[in-house]
């Protein structure tokens, strides 16, 4: 092996741990050095995050590698959250799209959900892609070293918390946190976390976050963008941080950004300023003609492009208490304003079950369902890669639902109006 390790790395590779755990070992090593990384460097947040939620029967391998861990002994050493459950009752299907959700794509929900839980799932409900919410509970501290997975929990972590974290694939994740060390490169050095393009927001107004961050994910791919001049929408305190769970998120499946910089506000652009900023950085000007531009460039993938909508998803990736919050104030006097009761689309608002939970307490709850609005702890493009549903006409906000499904994207000032209004707005 070309990659330097300590004795302590060397004996788990030679066998020290046993078989599975040299073999664990050795992956770690292959994948770092196909990155030319020199070395591993330990694992320090508190608990993981693993991106394979999913019990989709194709998916045998993964299950006989899981099972091939617990029976070695090989658990995390941290306790892990792990992206969206695919299913949930409560949101919208016929009796055919259920069918093939339970007999033929995820017939293995459960078992699989029963080897999470053997290899440390932090609790049988932490299904979520932002486990970073106060209410989940997995939430790194700036400078500690992570081995999750899943892009949108990813670029928040590394941009909003100041963690650091490479994207790395589903096993891998487990992997490192299994070992307890990862490979020393990208994201990780401070290298690696410096801006090869700087973007000038020069907006006439607060930029839909979606929109900006598709476009930037779009513009730099999987570089470091340093975003000047969108605190003077967002200030210099991360107090929108589901703007920037949205926005982050966006940059991530448009593109492949697992670090972002915000002049005067995100932790490391605040300590460091343009140093961040790496010699012959490249710049890109946003402006309001340009957000439209991407907009009105998005393909429209609908058999019948004037279909009327069956189906609205908000919160992919899942929403925030506040913006639960939000939404149920914006619903209601949307639907007042319109006359109506009820919105006019099924519409399903996602997030993490200790989202929900907490929301259920709050009188905002009993006032969002009376308007008709479901909520969920559904992974919305889980249940969008049911050939039957991908045949649907489903909106949403999400610019990272609209990459990798489907459903169309509206702004959210745009899904408010056909939600609520129907007619010509629906």
């Amino acid at each position: 092996m070309g990659m330097i390790l300590t004795d302590e790395q060397q004996a788990i590779l030679d066998g020290s741990r046993g078989e599975t755990m040299a073999k664990v070992m050795k992956t770690l090593v292959m994948f770092g050095e196909a990155f030319h990384a020199e070395k591993m460097v330990p694992v320090t947040s508190r608990y993981n995050h693993l991106v394979t939620s999913f019990g989709l029967g194709v998916l045998q391998p993964v299950y006989d590698l899981m099972q091939q861990l617990i029976d070695a002994g090989a658990v995390s050493g941290q306790k892990f959250s792990a992206d969206p459950r695919p299913l949930d009752p409560n949101v919208p299907a016929n009796l055919l799209q259920q069918l093939v959700f339970k007999k033929f794509m995820y017939n293995k929900q459960d078992f699989y959900e029963g080897q999470l839980q053997k290899l440390g799932l932090m609790d049988k409900d932490a299904f979520t892609c932002t486990c970073y919410m106060p209410e989940v509970g997995n939430k790194p501290e700036k400078g500690e070293i992570l081995s999750w997975s899943e892009s949108s929990a990813v670029v928040y972590a590394n941009s909003v918390l100041g963690a650091r974290c490479n994207r790395n694939s589903g096993i891998l994740d487990i992997m490192g946190s299994i070992v307890g060390y990862v490979p020393y490169f990208g994201l990780l050095t401070d290298e690696g976390r410096k801006a090869t393009w700087i973007v000038k927001i020069e907006t006439s107004k607060k930029p839909e976050a979606q929109l900006l961050g598709s476009a930037i994910g779009m513009k730099v791919m999987e570089d470091v963008p340093y975003v000047v001049g969108l605190d003077k929408w967002l200030g210099t305190e991360l107090d929108d941080a589901a703007y920037l769970k949205d926005f982050g998120a966006a940059t991530a499946s448009n593109g492949a950004v697992g670090l972002y910089h915000i002049a005067n506000l995100t932790p490391e652009a605040k300590e460091l300023g343009e140093a961040l900023i790496a010699p012959g950085a490249r710049l890109y000007v946003i402006d309001d003609q340009e957000l439209q531009r991407i907009q009105d460039g998005y393909p429209v993938v609908w058999k019948n492009r004037d279909a009327q909508p069956k189906l609205c998803f908000m919160g992919c990736p899942h929403m925030s208490l506040e913006q639960l919050k939000t939404w149920t104030d914006r619903v209601e006097a949307s639907l007042a304003e319109a006359g109506r009761s009820k919105v006019c689309i099924p519409t399903v608002f996602t997030a993490a079950p200790a989202v929900l939970k907490e929301f259920e307490k709050t009188p905002y709850a009993a006032r969002l369902k009376k308007t008709g609005v479901i909520t969920s702890y559904i992974c919305p493009l889980m249940y969008m890669n049911n050939p039957l549903c991908g045949k649907m006409p489903v909106i949403t906000s999400s610019n990272k639902l609209r990459t990798y499904t489907t459903a169309r994207y509206y702004t959210d000032d745009e899904i408010l109006a056909r939600i609520t209004k129907g007619g010509k707005h629906a």
